[in-house]
């Protein structure tokens, strides 16, 4: 899979917040409701909307609306694409110290 570099920065954006990791963290168990997600986090609506918006776009994480709740859960494919970019880049390090 050829990433470009404005998916790759997007896709690693999500990782560079601790407030991310632990919601990744909280998604590990399964799927969370957007409520259960900010009873564990202890931060507002707004501030955990802005963040599931990035893990969102980033594709690690995907969203279902039941009723007037999201429910989240990490994205088996997203992270599938993050794993395959960091792998490029061990490859490319150890062809060039293999010339």
């Amino acid at each position: 899979m050829e990433l470009d570099a404005k998916k790759t920065a997007v896709i690693f954006k999500a990782f560079c917040d601790e407030n991310r990791i632990r919601i990744l963290q909280l998604l590990q168990g399964g799927e969370k409701c957007a409520c259960m997600l900010l009873e564990e986090m202890h931060i507002t609506q707004p501030t955990l909307s802005h963040h599931m918006k990035i893990l969102c776009d980033s594709g690690i994480v995907t969203g279902r609306k039941e009723g007037k709740w999201m429910h989240y859960s990490i994205s088996a494919e997203g992270v599938e694409c993050a794993q395959e970019y960091l792998i490029s880049l061990k490859d490319i390090k150890e062809e060039n110290y293999n010339e």
